[in-house]
């Protein structure tokens, strides 16, 4: 339950726990790579990459699936190349041979 501060009109103004959040929440750009579509939102998730939009720059998730590319949200059956993820990491992480 948020400790209330006061009502006005029936609206509820609450306030934020104090050092509870992360200290570096800030713009960052979420590429789906299936189709290069952006979206630039708050988050303090890492990231070692960045991207110049509009002549700025921010920090870069990449993702494989979002709203704009699920099959759910856009009315179309489309195929994940699934196959290629799992030899790429078998690639990457195969046993050495002694």
């Amino acid at each position: 339950m948020r400790p209330e501060i006061r009502t006005e009109k029936h609206i509820n103004i609450y306030k934020m726990k104090k050092d509870i959040h992360p200290n570096n929440y800030r713009d960052v750009v979420f590429k789906d790579m299936s189709n290069d579509q952006i979206t630039i939102t708050k988050s303090a998730a890492p990231s070692k990459e960045t991207i110049e939009v509009d002549g700025k720059e921010y920090p870069l998730i990449k993702m494989e699936i979002s709203s704009s590319s699920h099959p759910f949200y856009t009315g179309k059956m489309k195929f994940v190349d699934s196959a290629g993820r799992v030899d790429k990491f078998n690639q990457r992480y195969k046993r050495k041979a002694k």
